[in-house]
């Protein structure tokens, strides 16, 4: 086995000596650095293990950047390209044994798993570099392509490689549980590795994302982070409440809203209402002002989302969450969210009323095959299972909206109603998104603001638009 390593060792550093990795396919590997780059923020600490040359982590975005390897020629040969950015590090380290004084935000594993003798090992070393919401990027190839690839080295097309590990999704997925991680989303790219003008742009960008022809990819990628514990650290928590035409449901909100963390602020956001929401919002939040810590704003434009965005401006809790002034999700419900988001078990906490069985009257019957069929959209453009996209109740931590604003020039300001622009911004963000199942109830006051068709073709324009830029990208 030492016989086994020295060997894998050697042929990478005489890659490095004769600079001929990444030339021959250098195609492929840009596309998983372009894949990879997606999923980077500039405000990230970023850890590669088995950073080769370094074309990966030099290409994607990070505010701080460290790239190891075990063979001194891969880095030597890094240094000589990227030595000179000022926020990338190249070190020397085998990644059976990590030695470094810092926990990165996100950490990338590409085309490494096949060449190392312990996977599980290698593994369990990230804990020491990882936070409780560091998020990992394992790339490795689908087994399927074994046989087609080692047909590519006998012929020449590929440079021939050491003995790999040929693993499976399930396998590797269940090697980082093991290990004490969780995946949250498995994904496959690339149909075909070759550059050809037009026909790799087709086949790679639209083709592969496609059913059944996804499952031919040949790039796999794992998203994982580290299992959450079971105990839940206390925040205070902003609870913003758009109300419009809403005024017999106001004083019920604050009636069933529950103690929420360490601290609950109520947020009311009135928009532009023809009853006396405003008025009753003003003799509410007066009556209970000093048993709630409760403010309220008129919103600056129209639409739910331009409500959530003035709510959360004037928000000081560490997580905030959104509840409906119509009060079909029940407030009572809230602590579910809390805790979920609260005790790590997601980054962002999504509202699914297509679970239990709903009120009578709670949905009618074409909003709830509108919402069956975003759902199933949803679950295409993601990559992630999802029952219900337009539950108006959405959780997350105020420091990731805050990188969410920051992010949101990528997709536009093109969502109205708001529910798209949070969950195509978190997964945009790389966050694991969670539905917690509510009941939904009927209406006891007032009459839905959604129309039906109108802004149904709203939505189902906002989805083509954003598959550009989350799915066939």
């Amino acid at each position: 086995m030492k016989n086994e390593l020295k060997n894998i060792k050697e042929y990478f550093n005489q890659l490095a000596i004769k600079r001929k990795n990444k030339t021959l396919n250098r195609y492929y590997w840009n596309e998983i650095t372009r894949y990879i780059e997606y999923f980077t923020h500039e405000y990230d600490s970023v850890l590669e293990i088995g950073c080769g040359s370094g074309d990966l982590i030099a290409n994607i975005k990070g505010k701080h950047k460290t790239g190891i390897d075990f063979s001194e020629e891969q880095i030597k040969w890094a240094k000589e390209k990227y030595g000179h950015y000022s926020n990338i590090e190249f070190l020397v380290m085998d990644a059976n044994n990590l030695n470094l004084n810092q926990k990165y935000d996100l950490i990338i594993i590409s085309n490494v798993i096949g060449f190392l003798e312990d996977i599980q090992k290698v593994f369990e070393q990230l804990h020491k570099v990882a936070h409780p919401r560091t998020k990992i990027i394992v790339q490795y190839y689908n087994s399927f392509w074994e046989p087609f690839i080692k047909l590519a080295e006998f012929i020449g097309i590929k440079k021939k490689t050491p003995i790999q590990n040929w693993l499976t999704s399930d396998d590797v997925n269940n090697l980082l549980y093991i290990s004490g991680f969780e995946v949250y989303r498995n994904t496959r790219q690339m149909l075909f590795p070759i550059y050809i003008p037009l026909i790799s742009e087709l086949l790679n960008r639209y083709i592969a994302k496609l059913p059944i022809i996804r499952y031919f990819n040949l790039n796999h990628y794992s998203f994982a982070r580290p299992l959450p514990c079971n105990t839940c650290e206390e925040y205070s928590v902003s609870v913003v409440i758009p109300a419009r035409n809403e005024s017999g449901n106001i004083e019920n909100a604050i009636l069933r809203m529950p103690r929420l963390g360490k601290h609950t602020e109520i947020i009311f956001v009135e928009g532009n209402s023809t009853d006396d929401t405003w008025e009753k919002i003003i003799d509410v939040s007066n009556k209970y002002k000093h048993q709630w810590d409760i403010k309220y704003f008129k919103q600056p434009g129209k639409g739910k989302a331009d409500a959530v965005r003035e709510g959360f401006k004037h928000a000081t809790g560490d997580i905030l969450m959104i509840l409906d002034a119509d009060l079909t999700v029940p407030p009572e419900d809230l602590p579910k969210f809390y805790n979920a988001i609260a005790s790590n078990k997601g980054d962002f906490i999504n509202g699914t009323r297509l679970v239990y069985p709903m009120e009578k009257q709670a949905m009618r019957f074409l909003n709830y095959l509108g919402n069956q069929f975003f759902s199933w959209l949803f679950s295409f453009l993601l990559e992630q299972k999802f029952n219900d996209t337009l539950c108006g109740t959405k959780v997350l931590f105020k420091k990731d909206y805050e990188k969410l604003i920051k992010n949101r020039e990528y997709f536009g300001d093109f969502d109205p109603f708001g529910d798209f622009d949070l969950l195509f911004g978190a997964h945009k963000l790389n966050l694991k998104i969670v539905e917690v199942p509510i009941k939904y109830r009927e209406r006891v006051y007032g009459t839905t603001n959604i129309s039906r068709f109108k802004h149904g073709w709203i939505l189902l324009k906002m989805c083509v638009f954003a598959s550009r830029k989350c799915k066939f990208i």
